[in-house]
Order: structure tokens, then C-alpha cells, then sequence
């Protein structure tokens, strides 16, 4: 029998081209689709709704910041797997607000307001609140107004970042916010530990979703006078306790710890 390779090799490479172009397709319309939905979502990130609120009240701002991770363009606003900066929103800010409402009677909004360091907008609110420091990335003219910021008196709750990537990072970041500044750890006998209640034991531990491995810690970072701009929660996520607190698997003795540490940041910065 004889066999004719170059009409069998062009037979199989006609039908191999087929195939390749079937496989192209559905990869095609797979990647249209994932585009879309991250298209979606971004669309959906932008509206960011909030509750009404009053000029005349005390909000706490909620710092927005650009992400490069990938997987947080699909998750919406708050979710786990959604934008960094949004973890816990808008629910933690609002059980704390309605906290702070109860205990201190201090005049407030139902919840907090997003801002960013890419605006002025920032510089109208004395205190706010960013999360997930690991994965910020702040472009210069954030840098500069994030120190602005802090110097005219501005106070930050850094919190919810873990490990030694993630903290290395966020002081990256603080080299370009402030190059001769450094964070200091702060002791159990700083005044922010007693401000308004006395957790001056630091015995609140991470949240279940963290795991039992990691130890807290806390920092701060001076201006020129001597005031503290801002505490950061190392190892720690207390807006987690927050934002479950009306969730009865959430552990009671340290949800309310966690109310208390929020409670003294905030009488702290608005005292000092």
C-alpha cells in the first residue's frame, strides 16, 4: 500500500487549525467575559453609596486607596474579596458610630465618609480610618497630602494588615510620607490606653478569621510637638469585631474590647 504523507500531513494539519481556532474561541470568550464583570464591578466600585449625612456632625472618614491586586476587581465593596481599602465597610463604621453615639454622646453621622489623598476633600475630616496597609501603593501626590494631612492635625487608625510582607510594605509607604519619621511601638502606659476607658493590658487577641499565630502589636508616629498622628494595629483587625458584632459567633468579650480600643483612639485624637 502506498501512503501519500504529504496529503496525510495536510489533512491532519487542517484539522489541528480547526481545533486551535475552537480552543482560540471559547479562550476569547472566556477572557470577554471575565473583562466584563471586572468592567462591572469597577463600575459598581465608583457609585461607593453612603448614607446621607450632616456637615454639622462628627464622621469618620474611610480612606480609599488604588489597589493592583487583581482579584479585587471582582468582589464588591467590603466583601473579602473585594477592594482593599473597603474591608468591613460600611458595616464596622456604623455599629462603631452608633457606639460612640451611646457611650461618649458625641454628636454623630450614622456612618462613616470615603476619602482619599488624591483630593482635598481628606483635609475636611480630623480622623479616618485605613486598612489594609500591605496592599497600598501611594502615588507621590498622596504621599504629599497624606503628610499634609497628619501635620495639620489629622489623626489615622491604621488596622487589619498582618505579617512581615505586609508591615513592610506600609513602612515603605510611611518613608515616603515622612523620611525622617519612624513608628514607634507604643508601651501599655501611653496615654491613648487610658483616654477613655483602661485597656492598658493589650489583651484583645486577633479575630478567628486571623488565626491564634499572630501577636498584636502597636505603633505610633509623632509630629514636631510631640503629638501622636496615628495608631496602627499590627497583627490585628479590630473593625472584624466591629462589623460582627451583631453576629452571635462573634466573641463577645473581645467584640466589646475592640469597641473600647475604637472608643480611646477616637477620645484620644480629639482631645490631643
Amino acid at each position: 500500500m502506498t501512503v501519500n504523507f504529504r496529503s496525510a500531513f495536510d489533512d491532519w494539519k487542517s484539522r489541528f487549525n480547526r481545533h486551535s481556532l475552537i480552543v482560540n474561541r471559547k479562550l476569547l470568550l472566556v477572557c470577554i467575559t471575565l473583562l466584563a464583570a471586572g468592567i462591572l464591578a469597577f463600575a459598581a466600585q465608583e457609585k461607593l453609596p453612603e448614607v446621607p449625612r450632616k456637615e454639622s456632625k462628627f464622621t469618620m472618614g474611610r480612606v480609599y486607596f488604588d489597589s493592583q491586586m487583581a482579584w479585587s476587581m471582582f468582589g464588591p465593596i467590603g466583601a473579602a474579596n473585594g477592594p482593599p481599602w473597603s474591608h468591613d465597610w460600611p458595616r464596622s463604621e456604623e455599629h462603631f458610630m452608633k457606639i460612640m453615639a451611646e457611650i461618649t454622646r458625641l454628636d454623630v453621622n450614622p456612618s462613616g465618609h470615603i476619602i482619599s489623598f488624591q483630593n482635598d476633600d481628606c483635609y475636611k475630616y480630623p480622623i479616618a480610618y485605613l486598612c489594609e496597609v500591605g496592599y497600598i501603593d501611594l502615588s507621590d501626590e498622596e504621599a504629599h497630602r497624606m503628610s499634609e494631612y497628619l501635620l495639620r492635625g489629622g489623626f489615622l487608625i491604621v488596622d487589619d494588615f498582618r505579617g512581615p510582607r505586609e508591615m513592610a510594605n506600609f513602612i515603605r509607604q510611611m518613608k515616603r510620607v515622612f523620611p525622617g519619621r519612624t513608628l514607634q511601638e507604643l508601651p501599655p502606659t501611653h496615654d491613648i490606653w487610658k483616654s477613655f476607658f483602661d485597656v492598658s493590658d493589650l489583651k484583645i487577641e486577633p479575630p478567628p478569621i486571623y488565626g491564634r499565630r499572630f501577636v498584636p502589636q502597636y505603633f505610633g508616629m509623632k509630629d514636631d510637638t510631640g503629638r501622636m498622628m496615628m495608631v496602627v494595629n499590627y497583627n490585628n483587625d479590630i473593625s472584624e469585631y466591629w462589623e460582627w458584632s451583631d453576629d452571635p459567633l462573634m466573641p463577645i468579650d473581645e467584640t466589646n474590647e475592640a469597641y473600647e480600643y475604637g472608643v480611646n483612639y477616637l477620645m484620644y485624637a480629639l482631645t490631643h
